[in-house]
Formats: structure tokens, C-alpha cells, sequence
């Protein structure tokens, strides 16, 4: 497995105990890399990934909200609801990350901790806002197609 994968993984796990015991973001960060991670192993994409979910939380489930179509918030299971939050942080943050990484690791996600029908509700929201308000290519130009589209402007 991948080590961004496993950081999404973690990241989710530390989202849903925040969720349920309201304890310090930091203090649950620390314990979760003493207990999971290897001695003196620090894992910055899962410290990005749970911080920044955290300090965009407001922004991130209006937009859910919002693409949601018939569904409050409060409605959509808190696994579905954090794998969202951590998707469209990626999306709209971590401009390293393409796109359409960011949305089939979400799907996977769902698929592996969320219900049955979490992948295809999770790859419809995601896909709107994606569309919709990123608009980030979903795959980057390959540098030979960009040459390519250089040489035919020039040629006009």
C-alpha cells in the first residue's frame, strides 16, 4: 500500500475519533503516531491532511452541503462526511496532488470503511464540486502534447 494511501487511512481514523471525543487535534495526532507509526516516525501528508481539514472544516461542509444534492449534512454517515472533507481538501489545497488521484483514493476509501453505496454517493459529490468549482484539469497535460499544442499555434 501506497504511503499516501495509509496517510489517508490514518487521517480518517484520527478525523473520526476527534468527531466522537471532541479531544485536541494535536494531543489525538501525537497519541495516534506513539501508538500506529514507528518509533519517531512522523507522517506530515496524515498532520496535513487532519490539520487542514480542521482549519478549512467550515468551508469544506458548506461546500458539501451545498453538492449534496436532498442531503443535510447531518444526514450523511460520519465516515462518508470525513472522507469528503479530506477529498476536497486535496482538491482544493494540495494542487500537487492531480485530481483525479485525490478522487479515486476518496472512492476507494468509501468503498473500504464507508456502506455500500459510499463510493458512487462520495464519487457524485466529489465529481460536481470538481466540475463545478475547482475546475483543476483532472489529468495534467503530458509535456509532449503541450509541445504539440505550442507547435500548432505557432504554425497559425
Amino acid at each position: 500500500m501506497g504511503r499516501r494511501r495509509k496517510s489517508r487511512e490514518f487521517a480518517l481514523q484520527v478525523l473520526y475519533q476527534l468527531n466522537i471525543t471532541k479531544q485536541d487535534a494535536l494531543q489525538v495526532l501525537t497519541q495516534f503516531e506513539g501508538h500506529f507509526l514507528s518509533h519517531g516516525e512522523a507522517d506530515e501528508f496524515l498532520k496535513c491532511l487532519v490539520l487542514g481539514v480542521l482549519e478549512h472544516f467550515s468551508e469544506l461542509d458548506r461546500l458539501i452541503e451545498k453538492y449534496s444534492e436532498n442531503w443535510r449534512l447531518d444526514r450523511i454517515n460520519i465516515i462518508d462526511r470525513n472522507i469528503l472533507r479530506m477529498a476536497l481538501f486535496e482538491l482544493l489545497y494540495c494542487e500537487e496532488i492531480p485530481p483525479k488521484v485525490t478522487i479515486n483514493e476518496a472512492i476507494d476509501l468509501g468503498k473500504r470503511y464507508g456502506s455500500e453505496d459510499s463510493g458512487s454517493f462520495i464519487n457524485g459529490i466529489l465529481d460536481r464540486i470538481q466540475n463545478e468549482v475547482v475546475r483543476k484539469p483532472i489529468q495534467p497535460k503530458s509535456v509532449a502534447n503541450l509541445k504539440n499544442q505550442r507547435k500548432l499555434k505557432s504554425k497559425r
